[in-house]
Formats: C-alpha cells, sequence, structure tokens
C-alpha cells in the first residue's frame, strides 16, 4: 500500500515561501538577487516587545501554558478588539495559536464536513484553498478582478452561495492585492450574508493597521452585529508588529467554535510558545505610536511601487488600499519572449524568466488564483525596490 496519504496529493507547498527559498538559494551562490516574494516587514520587532520576552524568560515563564492562551494574551485581546474595532468578546470567545495560519486551519478542521463549501474570493492567499482542502472540504473561489480593483461584489458571492456553503473567507486589506473593502463595500457583502444564516464568515484581519491615505478599516462583525454570533475574527501580532517569527495568531468567535478549535490544538501543538504570549501581550497594551511612523514608510513604498511599475511597457499596476503588496497585470506581456530568449507564456512564465534574467524574484499570479498578474511585496528598503523597479522595466522593455 501507498507510505504517503491521499490526502497530501491534494494540496501543493506554498509558491511564496518557494519564491523565498529560491532567492537565498541563488544569493547563497553568489547571484545578485532581489527578492520581493516574502510577506514580512523589514522592520525589527520594537524594542519594548523584546524587553517582555526577555523578562518572561528571566522570569522563568518558559514552561506549558494553557492550551490556546495564557489569561493575560486573552485579556489584552479582549481589550484590543473592544478599542480598536468596537467588539465586545469574553476571554471564553478568544484562542490563541501558532501564528495566523494555525488558527485559520483549526477552525476549518474543526467544522468541515465532506462536501462543505468554503467561498474563497480570488486572488486570495495561497494557503486558503489549500487548508480547506485538507480539512476535508471544497473550495470555491470566485473571481474579483482588475476591473472591481480586486474586490468581490455582493451579486458574485451571492451567486456562490449554496446549501453546501459553510463558511466565507474574507481578507481585507488583502493577500496578494492589498484592496481594501470600504465600510460601504462591505456591508454590501454582510447584506448577502444576512440572508443566508448557514453560512459563517471567517474574517482575516492580518493587515488591519497596514492602511494608507484617508482608508478606514472596518471588520464584517463591525459593520454588521447581526454577524457575530456566526464570525471568527482573526488576527495576530506577526505584520503590524514585525513579529513574524514569534508566531503567535489569535482569534474571537462564539464558544463553542473557540472549544472546538482548542481540542484540535490540544491534540495537536498544544500552546504556543510562553515567552512569545508575554511578548504579545506587550504587543497589544503597550506603546502603539511606531504603527504610524511604520505605515508612512509603507505607503511612500507603495507609492514608488506603483508610479514606477506602471511605466513598465505591458504592465498595469493598481494602487492598493493597505498591506505591503501590489498585484500587477501583466497581460501586455504575454505571448511574447524575452531578450533572454523564454517564451512569456503565461505569469509563471514571466517570473521564472524575470528571476533568470535579472534576479528579480516575484510570486507569480496564478499562485494566488488570478492571472497574468505577479505580487510584489514591498516590504523591503527603498533602493532595493527601486533598483528592482528599474530591472523589470528594462525586463519588460526588452519582450518582443
Amino acid at each position: 500500500m501507498p507510505f504517503i496519504s491521499d490526502t497530501l496529493a491534494r494540496v501543493k507547498p506554498s509558491p511564496t515561501i518557494a519564491v523565498t527559498n529560491k532567492a537565498r538559494d541563488l544569493k547563497a551562490e553568489g547571484r545578485d538577487v532581489i527578492g520581493l516574494g516574502a510577506g514580512e516587514p523589514d522592520f525589527d520587532t520594537p524594542e519594548n516587545i523584546k524587553a517582555a520576552a526577555k523578562r518572561a524568560i528571566d522570569e522563568g515563564k518558559t514552561k506549558y501554558t494553557a492550551v490556546d492562551g495564557i489569561p493575560e494574551l486573552k485579556a489584552a485581546i479582549c481589550a484590543k478588539f473592544k478599542r480598536e474595532n468596537g467588539l465586545d468578546y469574553t476571554p471564553a470567545q478568544v484562542t490563541v495559536g501558532t501564528g495566523g495560519k494555525q488558527v485559520l486551519y483549526n477552525a476549518l478542521v474543526a467544522t468541515l464536513n465532506p462536501g462543505d463549501e468554503v467561498i474563497i474570493p480570488a486572488p486570495y492567499w495561497v494557503s486558503y484553498p489549500d487548508m480547506v482542502l485538507l480539512a476535508g472540504g471544497t473550495p470555491v473561489t470566485v473571481t474579483a478582478g482588475i476591473e472591481s480593483n480586486f474586490k468581490l461584489t455582493p451579486e458574485k458571492l451571492e451567486a456562490a452561495i449554496t446549501p453546501r456553503t459553510k463558511w466565507f473567507i474574507f481578507n481585507s486589506p488583502s493577500n496578494p492585492t492589498g484592496a481594501g473593502y470600504s465600510q460601504s463595500e462591505l456591508k454590501a457583502l454582510t447584506d448577502v450574508l444576512m440572508r443566508h444564516p448557514h453560512v459563517w464568515v471567517m474574517s482575516d484581519d492580518m493587515y488591519e493597521h497596514l492602511v494608507f491615505d484617508d482608508f478606514r478599516f472596518v471588520t464584517p462583525a463591525e459593520v454588521e452585529p447581526g454577524l457575530y454570533a456566526r464570525t471568527l475574527t482573526c488576527n495576530g501580532v506577526s505584520k503590524a508588529y514585525a513579529m513574524t517569527g514569534w508566531r503567535i495568531g489569535y482569534a474571537a468567535g462564539p464558544v463553542e467554535l473557540i472549544k472546538a478549535m482548542c481540542t484540535i490544538q490540544s491534540q495537536s501543538t498544544s500552546n504556543p510558545c510562553s515567552v512569545a504570549q508575554y511578548a504579545a501581550v506587550e504587543a497589544l497594551n503597550g506603546p502603539q505610536d511606531f504603527l504610524a511612523e511604520n505605515k508612512t514608510t509603507f505607503q511612500r513604498r507603495r507609492d514608488l511601487v506603483v508610479s514606477m511599475l506602471n511605466q513598465a511597457k505591458g504592465v498595469t499596476c493598481p494602487r492598493p488600499e493597505g498591506a505591503f503588496y501590489v498585484y500587477p497585470d501583466i497581460s501586455g506581456c504575454i505571448g511574447k519572449t524575452s531578450a533572454g530568449g523564454a517564451a512569456i507564456t503565461d505569469d509563471e512564465a514571466f517570473a521564472t524568466a524575470l528571476l533568470e534574467e535579472t534576479g528579480v524574484a516575484v510570486v507569480f499570479g496564478a499562485a494566488f488564483g488570478l492571472s497574468p498578474n505577479f505580487r510584489v511585496s514591498y516590504a523591503t528598503s527603498d533602493a532595493a525596490l527601486e533598483e528592482a523597479c528599474r530591472r523589470i522595466q528594462a525586463f519588460c522593455a526588452g519582450l518582443r
């Protein structure tokens, strides 16, 4: 009999991690590579948060904790939701996991049965469909293209819902597009969901604090209180607090769901790192002034990248509301041949040739469910972004 589970055949390795690893390998070989694939801030974790972790170590807070989070962190999360989102949760409604990904996965494993459908707007974060498949469900992707600024319309959401729909996964601002839904745009979606009481909402708010210009972040249960009892509001400290490696994600929702997620976690990883949890308490309760400073830096980088990519031949780059990604359309590049002789048959061929010929690593659009595009993470220095965009411009100019 086969040794590897048939389930594994339903999923694929993360393309974003693959691109990052490829860029790292090429750098190790001495190649001049600029990696624009990694979805993590280039800032260091703030000093007060690091100091809190050191104190936790010195105080011996290095033992097992409650499976889904220490009381201090759950209290900080409840305070955060009340302060920033106007949402009232008790600690019994909160779960803490080893990164946002585990929180989402726990919820899916705890709720999905064979045949259950999960609506996922495309382009999507690469892990959503594969997590649904691993949990035994069926991902139903619904295209939200450049014509709607990569935002799902209420008409498309309505058309995708069936009696078998269990979850709707919502991500704003979005990875990979950076698109953010305004209150009125989100209200149009929640109005649809209110007509279908069997559909639950999984809101991935990881990029909440990375919004630009006069955009105001809102989350589904905040916009439509009628969805509170069937919404899992998910977040974490990875992006806003530059704590990707600390691996702390969290969510709040109905007690029954939170208990089920805790059961899954108790038989898989058990508690998140104790030291990282105490650092996360400081992140949520401590000074928040650096958030505005970081946001200003990201907004400047966004404007730089959007401007330079729109000057590349055959490329159209929308100006996103948040996160630290852009998702340019490269329709004008498909069907051509690169200066190095590569046939640009699709966005994966574009990204491959771009890396091999210019040393710029991006993630191709098919990985996110919408082509022909590629994703740029501008969470790196201005100098690296300028040079990368110049190389992209030259590569596109050389297409014939």
